[in-house]
């Protein structure tokens, strides 16, 4: 099994835990936890910004004596609310609640305050085509301040590919380097997601897993796709060495495969490919 698949501990507090220890890298936290049963939760963060994402139920949270109500149906029928938490700020989310929330952190020197962002200031887009169709929601990306952190929602049609042409941003090739994590989730929650970290010649990290799951990407090229039978969910926290506004600097695509992004039908099959002679 691959050490950057992260399988979830489904009914316990903490489903997931990255830490820059437990990762092997330098900067990006990222948890899932479970607070549906009404159970506080306390933290403070010295010297890192946070982020938190609600993806299902609803709670309150307190961060230096200010409320924030955060909720959501569920990841497959709402746009998120991000609060994110200035270093050092006190974070309490109130008894009472029912919420399953992600939350991740990378250091920062304190320029931003504690601040609820609402879907309304995030950017959506279409990408792709063919078989690498997908929304891409900026959820707390450039121009939407943050220091280190930035953070993507990615959904998926069954059977397609995310992250098409494949891309890295490990600081080879040109590329900025950042750290990252996909949160996993499908629908119907049966199927499962496959995702390669590689680079050509040097190593070939391929991992499968299941609703709830995560994948680290230290380093090299990577993609995703999901099984025909499920469409996909994914969140993203990143965090390395771009800062501020500087977050928006692209990936670097690989180059054997930006070609169909001139036009995604083009090669396509159309079926039967071969027919037995008459």
């Amino acid at each position: 099994m691959s050490v950057n698949y992260l399988p979830s501990n489904k009914g316990e507090r903490v489903q997931l835990a990255v830490t820059p220890e437990t990762a092997g890298w330098k900067y990006l936290s990222f948890s899932v936890l479970d607070h549906s049963d009404g159970e506080s939760f306390e933290d403070q963060r010295d010297g890192l910004e946070t982020a938190i994402v609600p993806l299902s139920g609803s709670g309150t949270f307190e961060v230096n004596g200010t409320r924030y109500d955060l909720s959501r149906t569920s990841v497959f029928e709402e746009m998120p609310q991000v609060l994110y938490v200035h270093p050092g700020d006190q974070i309490k989310l109130l008894t009472g609640g029912t919420l399953l929330f992600a939350i991740g952190s990378a250091p920062a020197e304190g320029v931003y305050p504690t601040r609820l962002h609402e879907p309304q200031e995030m950017r959506s887009e279409i990408r792709g085509g063919g078989s690498a169709y997908r929304q891409v929601n900026h959820i707390l990306a450039a121009p939407m301040p943050a220091e280190r952190l930035i953070l993507f929602e990615v959904y998926v049609p069954r059977g397609c590919w995310s992250g098409w042409a494949p891309h890295c941003h490990d600081g080879h090739d040109g590329s900025p380097y950042l750290e990252e994590t996909y949160y996993f989730r499908l629908q119907p929650d049966n199927g499962f997601w496959m995702h390669r970290n590689w680079r050509d010649g040097e190593f070939n990290d391929v991992m499968s897993g299941q609703d709830g799951d995560c994948a680290m990407v230290p380093k090299g090229y990577h993609s995703s796709v999901c099984c025909p039978g499920s469409h996909m969910f994914f969140l993203n926290f990143l965090a390395g060495d771009l800062l501020h506004e500087a977050r928006s600097t692209p990936p670097c695509f690989h180059s054997d495969f930006t070609w169909i992004e001139e036009d995604w039908e083009q090669g396509a099959w159309e079926l039967p490919i071969v027919k037995k002679p008459k």
